[in-house]
């Protein structure tokens, strides 16, 4: 079993603290950078802002802080992108996605950028593109601690009720192991149906099980049997070559000077051990 305070393998627990996490020093940004005229980048640049989607309710990815700003690794690979686009933190407008509004937030125009625990994937991909994978997660259960209905992966699922998000493809996969699937909008409203035992098990990415857990500790336990496998990426306007190509620079880039660690590092690296990153995808 992963708890709030041990985790194997791949996804161990280093340490328990505020799932919030803190943010990175701020992204150097890039100076005197120039793109070409009627790009994505060069509108972005002239305008000295960029609109990124994230989540507001995912402890170590995207959280909202105190002080109305998330925090969290997603939020910091949306600040390296900005920074590399010439705009500082301050040039940010941070909106709220939840799963089932990101690909229409995209589509309308209301977002430039989605970074948001957003898996790619063939379905979604027909209507978004995506840069990345800049993080690859595993589907798995959160249960109540020690476990009482001895859940040890999906199979055990085919009689019991479990919650997740409505539009994740965290809905979609769990789907093929029973039909008691009760839906909401964020991962922390499934809380409180596994406190009362109307639901067995909370299902999502395990990253994401691990923030819940950790940020109330003592209650839950992660089962540690990921079923899938969820390549994380970033999403924008379908079929914007160009935006795409300049992201996967960045982030290639974020690799190998070290700040993609150090932003998992100051976030989601206060409960995880550091993973490699996964090489990106240029489609």
């Amino acid at each position: 079993m992963i708890s709030a305070i041990a985790l194997v393998g791949a996804f161990a627990l280093t340490g328990c603290t505020d799932s919030g996490a803190g943010s990175t020093e701020e992204a150097p940004v890039a100076e005197d950078v120039t793109f070409d005229e009627g790009t994505t980048m060069a509108a972005l640049n002239e305008a000295g802002e960029i609109t990124i989607g994230t989540k507001f309710d995912q402890p170590l990815f995207g959280l909202l802080g105190p002080d109305g700003t998330p925090v969290g690794f997603d939020v910091e690979i949306g600040k390296l992108i900005a920074a590399e686009l010439g705009i500082d933190e301050s040039g940010i407008n941070w909106v709220e996605t939840v799963s089932a509004n990101r690909e229409p937030f995209i589509q309308n125009g209301d977002v430039d950028l989605v970074v948001a625990t957003y898996t790619i994937n063939d379905t979604r991909k027909e209507v978004v593109s995506f840069a990345g994978p800049y993080y690859q997660a595993g589907q798995d259960l959160l249960v109540l601690t020690g476990n009482p209905d001895g859940i040890t992966g999906p199979e055990d699922l085919a009689d019991k009720a479990v919650c997740t998000v409505s539009g994740s493809t965290s809905e979609a996969n769990i789907a093929e192991y029973t039909t008691n699937v009760i839906t909401t909008d964020a991962y922390s409203n499934c809380l409180g149906p596994l406190r009362s035992g109307d639901v067995a098990a909370v299902t999502t990415d395990n990253v994401i099980l691990a923030g819940l857990a950790d940020q109330n500790a003592g209650e839950f336990e992660v089962v540690d049997a990921p079923f899938t496998e969820e390549p994380y990426g970033i999403g924008l306007a379908l079929d914007d070559t160009e935006f795409r190509g300049f992201i996967n620079d960045v982030l290639e880039a974020s690799y190998e000077d070290g700040s993609w660690a150090s932003a998992w590092e100051a976030t989601a690296g206060s409960v995880l051990e550091t993973p490699e990153p996964p090489a990106v995808d240029r489609y």
